[in-house]
């Protein structure tokens, strides 16, 4: 088969289990999580590609595949589908020189699929995680990466002091070059924090990923093993700034600030944005929402498919809920096919999909200025009897 030569071509890591989010990724693969009403976590990076003009994305599964393939298909609500453009499913696999298997760690999930990336002998890889929120024009970064002739370049974002020791830190000099990569650093030394989005030559990744797997006490982890060792072998690796909106929506109380922060008139992060920056989904068809006459609906997102008896304040709903009359939701996100009966109270919640929440029980609760909200969580399915309470923090 013929596999048209690329400049560049991304590998999407999409395997994580996402613990962090508890009972929402029990049944669930982390990129595959609903977000923002209509959209998938893994749809932003994928759209980010297709707005980059980056046309051949490898796609690396590995926990709860399944429903996570079946929604990337063949990659056609994002325009992979073409001829020389692809969005390819890549699962572990057993090979013949056993060097194979569940993925051990980012670098050997690349390493794993060499041969996919060699097929299309590209100049440059782009290596993305598939769980955070954001958009981004890579095309600049490898036009910044080749610009200054870099073996790697890597995506990073100023991050307040008190925070840095969270992330993996670049030390630059002034001109960008990066002298010292530090892993969560206890005294960081500077606070450009990692985003783990990288480019590569892939002559370069090649040669780091077959040397890596050989090493035996290596981690197989971009971040504690290629970045320092590419660094030691005096590779020139540059840090790309990168200023605009970015949420890592690893935990419950993250997942649920980045919906919140779609709303308002001049929300954090705006994802009605021009068409250049637009995020496509997968979306069955659904009929347009039904918004009742005594239903109140005021700074919220209602997708497609639902059907609003109650009130609904500052919340987003997603594709397909149904909200009953004399029920209230503030504060909170409703995932897809999510039932709230007449008469129940959900605050500052996170409600799985396809959860219901019966007649007059109620989910999380209030929160005054300044006090630390706690988010409640129902997973996929839940049903939250009648007349039952939810409290605040606690997830059914």
């Amino acid at each position: 088969m013929y596999f048209q030569k690329k400049r560049c071509i991304a590998m999407l890591l999409a395997g994580g289990q996402g613990s962090r989010l508890k009972v929402l990724t029990e049944k669930t693969a982390k990129p595959a999580v609903p977000f923002g009403g209509k959209y998938r976590i893994i749809d932003f990076p994928l759209s980010n590609c297709v707005n980059s003009g980056i046309d051949t994305v490898g796609i690396l599964t590995q926990y709860q595949p399944l429903e996570l393939n079946e929604y990337i298909g063949n990659g056609q609500p994002w325009g992979l589908n073409k001829t020389h453009s692809c969005a390819q499913v890549l699962p572990p696999y057993e090979r013949h020189d056993k060097k194979s298997g569940w993925y051990k760690g980012t670098a050997n999930a690349i390493y794993q699929n060499i041969d996919f990336i060699q097929r299309f002998d590209p100049d440059y890889v782009v290596v993305l995680s598939g769980d955070h929120i954001y958009k981004m024009d890579y095309a600049a970064m490898v036009e910044y990466h080749e610009h200054h002739g870099a073996s790697c370049t890597i995506a990073v974002r100023d991050v307040p002091l008190k925070e840095a020791s969270r992330f993996g830190i670049l030390n630059t000099n002034p001109d960008g070059s990066i002298y010292e990569f530090e892993e969560k650093p206890k005294k960081p030394k500077s606070t450009n924090a990692s985003m783990g989005i990288y480019v590569f030559n892939w002559s370069v990744l090649r040669e780091a990923l077959i040397a890596d797997e050989e090493d035996p006490d290596s981690s197989n982890d971009f971040g504690k093993n290629i970045i320092p060792k590419l660094l030691g072998e005096g590779h020139k690796l540059m840090a790309y700034r990168f200023d605009g909106y970015w949420k890592d929506v690893g935990t419950i109380d993250s997942l649920w600030e980045a919906n919140m922060e779609l709303l308002g008139k001049d929300p954090a992060f705006n994802i009605r944005g021009d068409e250049r920056s637009k995020i496509y989904a997968r979306n069955n068809a659904h009929p347009s929402s039904y918004i009742d006459a005594d239903a109140r609906v005021a700074g919220s997102f209602i997708a497609e498919g639902c059907e609003v008896y109650g009130t609904v304040r500052h919340s987003v709903i997603s594709l397909g809920c149904t909200i009953g009359e004399g029920a209230l939701v503030e504060d909170s996100v409703v995932m897809p096919g999510a039932v709230i009966d007449p008469g129940a109270i959900v605050r500052h919640a996170i409600l799985g999909e396809e959860s219901h929440i019966c007649r007059n029980a109620v989910v999380g609760g209030a929160f005054g200025p300044g006090e630390k909200k706690q988010i409640s969580v129902t997973a996929k399915g839940a049903v939250v009897a009648e007349n039952s309470v939810l409290l605040p923090g606690e997830m059914l």
